[in-house]
């Protein structure tokens, strides 16, 4: 048992499982096989996972700056994405009147109509990058946001505002869902938990930040439109295709093999590249043939920034948009679909009924003062992020050094305590407080903090354990599990207004706190028997069909 994860004996390697720290001056060693031959990074004790191939164009191999600039990118593009579904939110109850709709079916068609899109969206758009790439599906999605914000802030009628609204959910979709693949594409194992919590500010900072910073449809929709204009910009300059064949690097994660047989495969395929291309080379005789070389020429800035790369996976896109449902046979995604239904799904509950709570007595808000009282949640955010990058790498390193440098994808796992503990405490103090009618300093800036603190943790951690798990089908993964995230969500919009009306803000909240321990400790057997269910997954060829 490796600090109380069940060993499995039915497979030579799990997947997932991997060499990561060098124990001083002592290596890793693996069936005979000294990890020195292994590639490492810059300070010669971690061991990279995955193992890049020797290609300048291997997104692995770019420079950190390039890196660093593709973070950046996403991370904007996200927000402006995250603050697509609470744009109005605080604006709920006077638009609502204002187009003379009931506030419930205001909610369903302007709020629901974007959730529900999202779920179909993550299906459609999966498989058009997992055929083609991430590139253009980026590039496409985004122009369609920047258009339909526009639209929508000159819509005169509910069905314009509504259809609006469901095309925009549809292009939001992959900045959602493919994000996290595209993390995989370019970050290594010990750098992915950084990453992925950037990603999760970008998403739950965009939806805090809305509201704040926009209250009347007319003005701040299209004003986002601009913002996915520069979003669009820097996706263009910034993001270049990710999806890469990648061949001559020993699998150290993904296959079933141990190191040395991995090893041996990736020298044979190397070699027979290499006769290949020489034979090539012999047959044209022609100086000028680029294909002669059997190393890879670096591509141009000018390539990089054609809107598609060339890039076909020759498989069925009709399958491929329905394939994802088969990765919730898989263990690890279907714990990650309850937690990561719930974090987020809690925090759309929270935008549509923030205006119903506090345009009554005994606060009395106005549009714009509701819309500041997403200010904590977002500091909060901001905060976790800081935290937990660091906290969830660090812990990755330290656990892997005390497993004798193997990492396993469960140490990701310990950081839920911090989601449990912080959010279930923040939902019952949210609905005590409101109970109480306490100032609103409680509510908003000690309750909303907490909840979103902890669920900035917890959703990192969900993210970054997926990708360990399922590194190359993240798309796939995510797909499935943003669709019953939002299709949950999409159900909520229905009730949770006339929920909290009926039931009051103490009981509803107290519910959902309850629900959210409920979740929390799944996380339990996850970790204990993560290993062995990586290896049923495997064995019974889960991912293999997704």
């Amino acid at each position: 048992m490796a600090l109380g994860i069940l060993e499995d004996n039915k497979l030579e390697h799990v997947p997932g499982t991997a060499p990561l720290n060098e124990l001083g001056t002592d290596v890793y060693n693996t069936s005979g096989v000294d990890s020195s031959i292994l590639k490492h990074d810059p300070t010669g004790k971690v061991v990279l996972v995955p193992q890049p191939s020797d290609s300048p164009n291997d997104p692995y191999n770019w420079p950190k700056w390039k890196k660093e600039r593709f973070t950046v990118t996403y991370a904007i593009a996200c927000g402006a994405v995250g603050a697509v579904g609470p744009l109005v939110g605080a604006a709920f109850v006077g638009l609502a009147a204002e187009f003379g709709i009931p506030l419930a079916s205001f909610v369903s068609g302007v709020q629901g109509g974007v959730i529900i899109a999202i779920a179909f969206g993550s299906l459609f758009w999966n498989a058009m990058a997992v055929k083609y790439g991430k590139r253009p599906v980026y590039l496409i999605t985004t122009l369609g946001l920047a258009v339909t914000c526009f639209w929508a802030g000159a819509a005169k009628s509910f069905a314009s505002l509504v259809a609006a609204r469901v095309i925009q959910g549809f292009c939001m979709a992959p900045l959602e869902a493919l994000v996290p693949a595209s993390i995989a594409d370019v970050w290594f194992v010990h750098e992915r938990g950084y990453r992925s919590a950037i990603f999760n500010l970008g998403v739950l900072g965009g939806i805090n930040l809305a509201q704040p910073i926009v209250w009347k449809l007319q003005d701040c929709v299209p004003r986002h439109g601009r913002a996915f204009v520069i979003c669009l910009i820097m996706i263009f300059f910034w993001m270049p295709e990710t999806a890469y064949v990648r061949t001559g690097a020993v699998n150290l994660d993904t296959g079933s093999k141990d190191i040395a047989t991995e090893i041996n495969i990736a020298h044979k395929a190397a070699a027979e590249h290499v006769d290949h291309v020489e034979e090539k080379t012999t047959i044209s005789q022609n100086p000028h043939d680029t294909t002669s070389s059997p190393e890879e020429a670096r591509h141009s800035f000018a390539k990089e920034l054609l809107p598609y790369s060339g890039y076909v996976n020759h498989v069925s896109l009709v399958n491929t948009m329905f394939r994802p449902f088969v990765m919730l046979g898989s263990p690890a995604v279907l714990w990650a679909t309850l937690l990561f239904t719930t974090c987020i799904s809690w925090l759309v509950g929270i935008s549509v009924t923030l205006s119903q709570i506090f345009s009554a007595p005994p606060y009395n808000f106005s549009v714009l003062e509701v819309g500041l009282t997403n200010l904590s949640s977002f500091v909060a955010s901001i905060i976790g992020t800081l935290i937990a990058g660091p906290l969830i790498d660090g812990m990755v390193r330290k656990l892997s050094k005390r497993n004798g440098g193997t990492f396993e994808p469960e140490f990701r796992l310990p950081i839920m305590v911090t989601y449990l503990i912080f959010t279930a405490t923040g939902f019952f103090a949210w609905g005590q407080s409101a109970k109480a009618q306490d100032p609103w300093e409680i509510p908003v800036i000690v309750c909303l903090g907490l909840i979103n603190f902890g669920i900035q943790l917890g959703t990192t951690g969900v993210v970054s354990y997926v990708v360990d798990c399922h590194r190359d089908k993240a798309g796939e993964a995510f797909a499935v599990m943003n669709f019953v995230k939002n299709g949950f969500a999409f159900g909520l919009t229905f009730y949770i207004n006339n929920w909290v009306a009926t039931s009051g803000v103490r009981n509803s909240f107290f519910t959902i706190g309850g629900l959210t321990i409920a979740a929390s400790l799944f996380t339990i057997p996850m970790y204990i028997y993560g290993k062995r269910a990586r290896s049923w997954t495997y064995r019974h060829n889960i991912a293999g069909k997704a």
